[in-house]
């Protein structure tokens, strides 16, 4: 059995029972594990690292919890009256199948969240584009003048929002992992992005990916659409309330792009509402994105003149299609958020409509087929700086006259693609790839590419 610790001691395990076992020691498990103690009830928690990453934080605070570390105990998940698993463990695992075999309740921060509150929830979910659509939407929302809780998949644990005063509406951003265990969704709009090939390493394949997406309609909510994605809009259900959007032109009361005057409109129906090129957020993806959030916004009332206003203003997330330097006539663009295959595709799709692209991608690809990212390259990408883990499976689908290089390291990739750059082309990072074979996080992978990018222009050593 793994070791037990109290008080930083190793201690002798007993057959103590748990109200509640906590797996995993992230953020939501720290969030969980804190929610749970507040409210009096007996707690352990479980994790298959030795050192997780809030390991220092719980113990601090809360120095008698039992921790079970270095594999996940089955003696211990039998244990518990109800196992709270964090959205980076799989259901899968031995250990929590046997417990939920033996009858022991499974369940997530997502759903204990949702049994809790009764303020109206705004929920969105898709492949890519999540945080840039919910933060949009609470920009809108605090403009119409409405008070917003933001959580989930981009950064606040959702039960951390519990310790403060109601607000108007609830936002969540929802990962497949996170909409697994959830039973008790029922919001009051509900948003399905799009559907691209992600996680293939914990799912059978695309369409058990996708049945897990789709879970956010759950309920009878107003349903908004993605027409032009067939997985998203076969999930249509008959009687529901639903506003569909695309970058088609669309039929009456739904959202779209029209031309006029030789210029791309977002427009709902027949109504103009706003010139594409008024958008700091750049690409045919982003023009997607506010599309979807006007259709999430318009489904709880929100003013048109509210949304417009943030639409014209929002300069985009870090991380995301970002613009952070012009050097010698290139511009270098920092996708690091592009972690799957379906983001990538986006980001050099969206920014070839103006320049030549020279590409930096590899690392983890989870798995993902990549025969998408290589369309994509050739029909929009001169150069491709290879890194990371599955650079060779990216090498292996690329087509034969496509050219590529290899880096070491991201700092040598950038030196390398500033080489390779012609005056007017762009340099873009987007690595359709996880990060954490080279780098912590994405954020720090991006920031290490910040860094060099800067380097170039004695910006830093």
């Amino acid at each position: 059995m793994n070791a037990l610790l109290v008080n930083g001691q190793e201690m002798t395990e007993t057959s103590e029972q748990f109200d509640v076992v906590v797996v995993g020691l992230g953020k939501t498990g720290a969030s969980v594990a804190s929610y749970f103690l507040e409210k009096g009830e007996s707690v352990a928690v479980v994790d298959s690292r030795n050192q997780p990453p809030e390991l220092d934080h719980l113990q601090k605070s809360y120095p008698d919890v039992p921790l079970y570390l270095g594999g996940f105990d089955q003696a211990v998940l039998l244990s518990a009256k109800q196992i709270v698993i964090s959205p980076g463990v799989s259901r899968l695992e031995p250990a929590i199948q046997a417990a939920v075999g033996a009858g022991i309740q499974l369940s997530s921060d997502i759903e204990i969240f949702c049994q809790q509150v009764e303020q109206a929830i705004v929920a969105v979910t898709g492949s890519n584009g999540k945080s840039t659509v919910v933060t949009l939407l609470k920009e809108m929302m605090e403009q119409s003048g409405l008070r917003v809780g933001l959580a989930g998949n981009i950064g606040t644990p959702v039960l951390d929002l519990l310790q403060s005063d109601e607000p108007d509406f609830y936002v969540l951003e929802l990962s497949s992992f996170q909409l697994e265990t959830l039973q008790s969704l029922n919001a009051v709009a509900a948003l399905v992005l799009n559907i691209s090939s992600d996680h293939m390493d914990r799912y059978r394949d695309l369409a058990e990916y996708a049945a897990i997406k789709q879970k956010i309609y759950a309920g009878d909510g107003s349903m908004i659409i993605n027409r032009e994605d067939q997985r998203v809009a076969c999930m249509l259900e008959d009687k529901r309330n639903s506003i569909s959007y695309g970058l088609s032109e669309p039929n009456e009361n739904e959202f779209g792009i029209r031309v006029f005057k030789e210029e791309k409109w977002l427009c709902r129906g027949q109504a103009l509402l706003l010139p594409a090129s008024a958008l700091k957020i750049k690409g045919a993806h982003n023009v997607s994105n506010a599309l979807a959030t006007l259709a999430l916004g318009s489904a709880i009332d929100l003013t048109m003149q509210s949304m417009l206003k943030v639409l014209q203003e929002f300069p985009g997330l870090p991380h995301r299609c970002q613009w952070i330097a012009n050097i010698d006539s290139v511009d270098w663009y920092n996708d690091s958020k592009g972690t799957n295959v379906g983001a990538s595709c986006a980001a050099i799709t969206g920014l070839s409509e103006k320049q030549d692209l020279i590409l930096i991608a590899g690392g983890d690809g989870k798995q993902a087929d990549f025969s998408p990212l290589a369309d994509a390259i050739e029909k929009h990408v001169r150069v491709v700086v290879l890194i990371g883990k599955d650079a060779g499976r990216i090498d292996h689908v690329l087509a034969k006259e496509s050219q590529r290089y290899f880096a070491i390291s991201m700092e040598a990739a950038v030196n390398l693609a500033a080489k390779l750059a012609k005056p007017e082309e762009a340099v873009l990072l987007s690595p359709a790839c996880a990060s954490q074979d080279m780098f912590r996080d994405y954020q720090e992978r991006g920031e290490i590419f910040g860094r060099a990018v800067q380097a170039l222009q004695g910006g830093e050593e």
